[in-house]
């Protein structure tokens, strides 16, 4: 989820509160408060734990509730999901540290450190286009095998080699999730159960339609509902995320576009482009 904010930059309650419940309405599974598409990295603790407990309660166990903890330092991640409330969460995300590049062996012995800390099952995330370095294939099966509180990951490395290996040697009951809203589809013919979204935001039911097609195997059926996503899902990143993605949340009426900074909204020429796409899709 995104995190609203009003004009002056404060958290928007209210739009976080519609946003909830326009989610669960347009028939998401789950949803995941405070990862990347929720600025989490421009929030204080003392916010974080706010829109963590209202969003717990505004959810009020409809659909599974997922917390993003993550960093790229350990022993404050440890802290941070020490602290953390659980009531209401199933889960936390957990994303590979990012800027200090830790070695394969420094991943493993994260996650390790973690595993061995946490109250709530923990879905690992690789996204190396954000953190600088990549989870190998290799990495997340020792861990899957190793650390049975780890259930799952968000796999955004964007690598079908990686994707396929991740397949074939995990253990049976190990998640493998999208993180890339373009490669839903292929991933979940490879085997993946679907796919934690950007797009999701603005068109809940669109997509959740079209990933419950994929869960039945149909994977022709679902190509309709993913050719129509295409480009309203290149125009939510064109120019950073969550900025697109807040713009259409702003058209549909959801909450409003503000971006904490170092983020921007986005220009008048792809804002038009993508109410435009808005408006042809959710009509």
């Amino acid at each position: 989820m995104v995190t609203p904010f009003h004009e002056d930059g404060q958290i928007d309650y209210p739009g976080l509160k519609n946003l909830v419940n326009y989610l669960i309405d347009g028939g998401v599974q789950y949803l995941v408060s405070l990862g990347t598409t929720g600025e989490s990295v421009t929030l204080s603790s003392e916010e974080k734990k706010k829109v963590f407990a209202f969003t717990a309660e505004v959810v009020n166990g409809r659909v599974g509730l997922v917390a993003g903890i993550g960093g790229n330092n350990t022993h404050d991640v440890i802290e941070q999901i020490k602290q953390f409330d659980t009531k209401g969460y199933d889960a936390i995300l957990s994303a590979s540290p990012s800027y200090n590049k830790p070695s394969q062996e420094g991943i493993y012995q994260h996650y390790k450190a973690i595993a061995a800390n946490t109250p709530l099952p923990i879905i690992l995330y690789n996204v190396p286009g954000r953190t600088g370095s990549n989870m190998t294939a290799e990495t997340t099966v020792r861990i899957a095998n190793d650390f049975k509180n780890i259930i799952g990951i968000k796999e955004a490395s964007g690598n079908f080699d990686q994707f396929n290996q991740i397949m074939r040697d995990k253990p049976e009951g190990f998640l493998l999730i999208s993180g890339d809203d373009p490669v839903a589809l292929p991933m979940m013919a490879l085997g993946a159960v679907g796919v934690i979204s950007v797009i999701g935001n603005a068109l809940p039911r669109q997509l959740s339609d079209m990933i419950r097609v994929c869960l039945t195997g149909d994977f022709k059926a679902a190509q309709p509902g993913h050719y129509q996503l295409i480009n309203f899902t290149s125009l939510m990143f064109i120019e950073g995320s969550p900025a697109g993605v807040k713009t259409a949340l702003k058209q549909l009426g959801v909450c409003g576009d503000t971006v904490r900074l170092p983020l921007v909204q986005v220009s008048t020429n792809i804002a038009a482009q993508i109410i435009k796409e808005t408006q042809k899709i959710a009509q």
